[in-house]
This record gives C-alpha cells, sequence and structure tokens, in this order.
C-alpha cells in the first residue's frame, strides 16, 4: 500500500519563528516573535525586558545628584541630553538660573550627541541593508566627536558631564578649535553618505513606501523624535519648548510627510544638517563665566511634583518627580521615546516581507536599555 503525503504549500502556512533575544538583525537584546505566511510577515509581537535593570526604583534611594549616573545607562547614544533633563528637573524646582556660559556649553554638546548617536544609526542601517562599507565610514567620521568628548569629560560613551547647576568641570581649552574642525570635516564628508547609502538603487527600493504609518497613527502611537516627524507630526521640543540655547539659535524642524522607512531616514541625514547649523552659531559665541553655580551638597526639592522634557535623539525623553522634599525622590518615572515607538512595530511591519521588518527596525533606531529601564 502506498501512503500519499500531503506537505502543505508553505506559502499558505502560517507559522511562527523568534527573531532574537540574540539575532544578528535585531537591535540590541529584543526578542521578536514573528507570525509568518511565506516570508510576509502577518505578526510581530516584541518581547522586552532582557535587560531590565529596575532603573526607576532605584532613583528613590540615591541622591539628585546620583541619578545623573543612571541616566548614561538608559539610552547610551543619548547620555548627555539624558542627564540635562533630569538636571533642568532639578534646576527649575529651586528654581536655580545657572550661567550663561553653561547654556551654551550644554547646548553644543546635545549637538555633538545627536550627530554621534545620527552617524551610529546610519552606518548601522546602512549594514542591515547589507551595505558593509558604510560601517567603516560611521565609525570613522564617529570616533572624532568622542575624542572631543573625550578631551573635556574623561569618558566617550557613558559621560555624566552634566550637574545641577552647571557642568562637573569647564570644558578643554582645545573644545573650540577641535568643534570647528571636526565641522568644517564633516561638512565636507556628509555629502558622502548620501553618495553611498542613500541615492542607492536597491537602499530606495527597500525602503520607500516600506513600513508606511501616518500622522494621525504616528500621534496616537506616541510617536516622537525623527520617527514622528516622519510621517509629519511636528514634535520637536527644540522648537516647540525650548530649552537651554535653541531658542536664540537658527535652525529648521525637519519634516517629512511620506511616513515610510525613507522618509525617517532623510529626517536623520537632514538634523545632522541643522546640528551643524547649531553649533556654528553658538561655538565662537561662549561667554566667559562660571561652568557652575555652587549648589548645596546635598539637594533636596521642595514639596510637590515636576516634570521636565528634553529632545533626545530618538524622540521625547521626559523625566517625572514627586517629591516629598527629601533628599532622594520619593517617586522618578521616565518617559521613554524607544518604547512607543517600538510599540508601532506590528504596524509597521504587517503584511511586509521579512527582509523588510529588518529595515523597518532600523529605521526606528530603537535602543533597548531605554526600553528596559
Amino acid at each position: 500500500m502506498t501512503v500519499k503525503l500531503q506537505i502543505k504549500n508553505l506559502e499558505e502556512q502560517e507559522y511562527t519563528i523568534n527573531m532574537g533575544p540574540q539575532h544578528p538583525s535585531t537591535h540590541g537584546v529584543l526578542r521578536l516573535v514573528v507570525s509568518l505566511k511565506g516570508e510576509i510577515v502577518k505578526n510581530v509581537q516584541p518581547h522586552c525586558g532582557y535587560i531590565h535593570r529596575g532603573i526607576e526604583k532605584m532613583c528613590e534611594k540615591l541622591t539628585y545628584q546620583q541619578i545623573i549616573h543612571l541616566t548614561d545607562r538608559l539610552d547610551y547614544l543619548s547620555a548627555l541630553i539624558s542627564n540635562e533633563a533630569v538636571c533642568i528637573a532639578v534646576e527649575e524646582a529651586l528654581e536655580v538660573e545657572v550661567p550663561e556660559r553653561v547654556k551654551y556649553i550644554r547646548t553644543i554638546m546635545d549637538e555633538l550627541t545627536r550627530i554621534a548617536s545620527h552617524q551610529l544609526w546610519w552606518c548601522s542601517f546602512g549594514m542591515d541593508l547589507g551595505g558593509l562599507t558604510c560601517f567603516f565610514y560611521g565609525l570613522r567620521d564617529r570616533e572624532k566627536i568622542l575624542d572631543i568628548f573625550e578631551e573635556s569629560i574623561g569618558g566617550r560613551l557613558i559621560l555624566s558631564y552634566y550637574t545641577p547647576g552647571g557642568l562637573m568641570n569647564d570644558i578643554h581649552p582645545n573644545f573650540k578649535q577641535r568643534v570647528k574642525d571636526f565641522i568644517k570635516y564633516f561638512r565636507k564628508i556628509l555629502p558622502e553618505y548620501d553618495q553611498l547609502l542613500t541615492g542607492n538603487v536597491i537602499m530606495q527600493e527597500r525602503t520607500k513606501g516600506i513600513g508606511l504609518i501616518s500622522k494621525e497613527d504616528a500621534i496616537s502611537f506616541g510617536f516622537t523624535g525623527p520617527s514622528g516627524r516622519g510621517s509629519g507630526f511636528s514634535c520637536d521640543l527644540r522648537k516647540q519648548h525650548p530649552y537651554g540655547m535653541y531658542s536664540k539659535v537658527d535652525f529648521k524642524e525637519v519634516l517629512y510627510t511620506e511616513g515610510d522607512t525613507f522618509a525617517r531616514y532623510k529626517v536623520r541625514i537632514a538634523e545632522m544638517w541643522e546640528s551643524m547649523k547649531i553649533i556654528e552659531q553658538l561655538i565662537d559665541n561662549i561667554p566667559e563665566g562660571p561652568y557652575s553655580v555652587k549648589m548645596k551638597p546635598i539637594i533636596k526639592l521642595p514639596e510637590g511634583e515636576y516634570y521636565q522634557r528634553v529632545e533626545g535623539c530618538r524622540g521625547e525623553f521626559g523625566v517625572y518627580i514627586e517629591s516629598r522634599g527629601e533628599k532622594f525622590p520619593y517617586r522618578l518615572k521616565l518617559r521613554s521615546p524607544n518604547f512607543s515607538n517600538l510599540s508601532a512595530l506590528n504596524t509597521l511591519s504587517k503584511d511586509q516581507k521579512i527582509a523588510d521588518l529588518v529595515a523597518i527596525g532600523g529605521s526606528l533606531d530603537y535602543i533597548i536599555p531605554d526600553i528596559d529601564r
């Protein structure tokens, strides 16, 4: 007797695979449970928490100066910007006015951080799509910013340079010249990014019309940063709620309305140009004066609730503090841009090919430690 085996066509069979938590195409320790029908994605379920450290709870036992060091470990590519959110929240609660010199230096450092973060995003995004050369170009240029950080701050990734009331120490005497040298260099180099990747036909085929999200859906999911602005959502806090020196400089909020992977890509490329414009307006005008105001060794915020938000490299980063008048916060809650952006991954990826899921995830540029707080 002949037994006939009937195997269902794989294109009609829905099956589930794991991407991660340790997978070369995922950005960090993230597990994606992906339901597929052939190569078509039917559902994506992110599973977070693999590197959860309970940072918000830890902050309830730390002083306000100590909390700064934990914010470095969230979005480690936006360390200085995360530091600033806590500093401004404390300074406004105490009604402390920091010196103009501090505001200038913080804003310049923030924009150098933004460029360095976008450089690493660009080189890893290109590598995700098969362009290994991008990785070498991006890291080569990013090293120049890290060298500037190391000379003035002493660190390259985990920085903790800002402190309530000002800065840990003054900038290095070489800081101004090195920043100007970098801007002069990068203005000539950044067009090469377009030549190498932006205009590449294969890259455009894999990003245009892929991972679409409308402006209304972007707002509904809480999209902020370049991901939100790629859908036409005006959400740049440097414009909407200026802090530091952002109200004194001329720059434009980069908006695209297509809402696809390529639009999110173009926003970040354009933002590097805008960051250089901001730095150029400030670097020769840093005023003399102290780099910090005198603060009490033990900071106690008045009783109440305080919230401060800043424009991180990936979107709105917010710090909520509830104080009972003690040297520790009674409650501290962090608003992560990456968690909100990741929540839309299923909507963006549904009915796309699994190869497109890699490009879509790269366009969101999520950093897992910022999600797994």
